[in-house]
This record gives C-alpha cells, sequence and structure tokens, in this order.
C-alpha cells in the first residue's frame, strides 16, 4: 500500500477512557475536546459558561495533538464540537477569547511543525442542497464556525485541511439538489469554500462518487472516497474505478484523502445490525491500488484500530 499517513477521528480511546485504555490510574482526568451542555443548562449559564468549555476544549486539543506526535499519529479528525452552542454567539463575546484564540493557534502551529494532518467532518445536519432556507443559513453558521477555528489555527486555506460534508439529501430531484449545493457553496465565506470537500453515501439512492463529479465539475470542490459506503452505492463503477475518479479531482499537490470502515454487522456476527454501521476495529487490507493517499481509519475503537490494522498488516 503506497500512502503518507493513516489517522483516526475526534476521539482518542487512550485519552478519554485512561483508566480503560490508556493504563492510567483511577481518577485520572480524561482528556476531551467536546464538552457540551444541553439546551437548557446554556440558557442558565449563558455565554460565559460556553467560553469556559470552549477553553477547556482547545487546551485539550493542544495536548492531544502533542500526544498525536509523541505516538506517532500523523493525520486526525478533529472534534467539532470545541464551542458548544458556538451558533447563538460571535466568537468575540466569549469572555476567554484572547487565550482560546492563542490555544487554537499554538495547537496549529505545533501539528504543522510535526507534519500532523489536521481535517474536519461537519455533522449531517448540515445541507446545503437542502430546499429551506432556514437549514441552509444553519448550515452556513455551522461551516464558518469550522473555518473560523481552522483560520485561528493557522491552517491551508486548501483541502489538505479539509472540512468534508455529504450533500446529506436528494429531495425527489438529484440534479436540482445538487443544483442548490453548488448555489450555496457560492454564500460561503472564504475560509469554507477552499476548504470544502464532499464525500459519497452508503444509500443507493443517495450521491456516489459517478454523481458527485457534477458537484466538482461546476465548482471544483474534491471528492472523498469513502470505501465501505461504496459497498452500498457503487454509481455502476468498481471500487478501484470509484477511488481513482475521486483521487482525479484533487489538486496535484494535496494527497487525497480516502475513508476506511468496515461493517459491525459482519465483525459482531450479528444480522441485526446494520451492514452500514461501522465496526471497532479493521482487519481487511486496505488497497489503494498504488495510489499514494492519506487514509482515515472511521472504526469506533478509534487510534487502537489503526494501531490494530498496522500490526496486522506490518505497516510501519
Amino acid at each position: 500500500m503506497v500512502n503518507n499517513k493513516i489517522g483516526y477521528a475526534c476521539i482518542s480511546m487512550q485519552l478519554s477512557y485512561p483508566t480503560k485504555y490508556g493504563n492510567k490510574p483511577k481518577g485520572t482526568q480524561p482528556i476531551t475536546t467536546n464538552r457540551s451542555m444541553i439546551k437548557r443548562t446554556f440558557l442558565e449559564k449563558g455565554v460565559d459558561y460556553a467560553s469556559e468549555l470552549c477553553l477547556q476544549n482547545v487546551k485539550d486539543l493542544h495536548h492531544l495533538i502533542q500526544w498525536n506526535i509523541m505516538n506517532g499519529y500523523d493525520f486526525y479528525r478533529l472534534s467539532s464540537d470545541m464551542a458548544p452552542w458556538k451558533t447563538e454567539y460571535d466568537w468575540n463575546d466569549l469572555k476567554d477569547i484572547e487565550e482560546i484564540k492563542q490555544w487554537f493557534h499554538s495547537a496549529g502551529t505545533m501539528a504543522k511543525t510535526h507534519g500532523v494532518r489536521l481535517t474536519a467532518h461537519p455533522g449531517p445536519f448540515n445541507v446545503l442542497v437542502s430546499p429551506n432556507e432556514n437549514v441552509v443559513l444553519n448550515t452556513i453558521k455551522d461551516l464558518t464556525i469550522h473555518g473560523d477555528e481552522f483560520d485561528m489555527m493557522g491552517l491551508s486555506r486548501t483541502p489538505y485541511n479539509k472540512l468534508n460534508i455529504h450533500c446529506n439529501g436528494v429531495y425527489g430531484d438529484k440534479l436540482s439538489a445538487m443544483d442548490r449545493f453548488c448555489k450555496n457553496f457560492e454564500r460561503l465565506p472564504e475560509s469554507v469554500q477552499t476548504r470544502l470537500t464532499v464525500e459519497n453515501d452508503d444509500k443507493a439512492s443517495m450521491y456516489s462518487v459517478k454523481d458527485l463529479m457534477y458537484i466538482h465539475e461546476r465548482i471544483g470542490i474534491p471528492i472523498v472516497f469513502d470505501y465501505h459506503h461504496h459497498k452500498f452505492n457503487t454509481g455502476d463503477l468498481s471500487e478501484r474505478e470509484a477511488l481513482e475518479l475521486a483521487i482525479s479531482t484533487w489538486p496535484d499537490d494535496i494527497t487525497p484523502v480516502v475513508h476506511y470502515s468496515e461493517s459491525r454487522s459482519k465483525e459482531q456476527l450479528d444480522e441485526k445490525i446494520k451492514p452500514q454501521a461501522h465496526s471497532d476495529y479493521v482487519i481487511d487490507y486496505i488497497d489503494t491500488y498504488g495510489h499514494e493517499v492519506d487514509i482515515m481509519v472511521e472504526a469506533k475503537h478509534k487510534e487502537l484500530a489503526v494501531n490494530k490494522y498496522k500490526e496486522l498488516h506490518n505497516v510501519l
């Protein structure tokens, strides 16, 4: 397999569950970047409490990236929950904003210095294809938050530091939906447009790599190939054909990203589990067909799954 990096998403099992997975004594505080609160708490405690949680999250992000460097993880997907209820206030409303900016910047500088690729995958409520204006406005808000965070970290305004989303809806007419995606893309700030990528789906009624070429040809954004999703929505392409089509959409000077996971139903030998659900670990060899790609492993056991995969396949 020719590739640069194999990464994991959001949570380090060893840091988030230090006693169970990190060989740490009971009482060791977890390192996590997704402290949040329910709406009632936000309404009661307000923006100042959100500021405190955000500051704790970015401090732990700094710690987490440092730990990744020390332990050889050079590809990492950031949590999308670092600033709780951020759609309800501006960055400058946070009492700790200057310190938050410093920690973001320090984390980003450390990652760049040590060659750690950082990306994000904003959630499924981001729907640029929606015919509902409120949904689109909320999507623009959320994606802008991610762009702001990456800017505060000093990350490149390129798909090297991608913000990846799905189309997340067809609404009875796939072509019209993709036209809305392209139209609404123009409403995004430059901090998002320059980093945005789109990913193939795991349902036959949704978007294959072949479908997404329409968006790429209209607005130029790269396609992230997801191996597991492709099994459920091939677009009449083989795995190799779909992978190579997606790779062709990336700039020549940026290593494409692919996503890899396996079926939890198969792993657990339980047909009641939805076959699209992700497994704890990944066992099969990831065939990149000789292409240089960075692989984001989307397995439930995060970096432990990366470790196991590397051991199984003698990957350095």
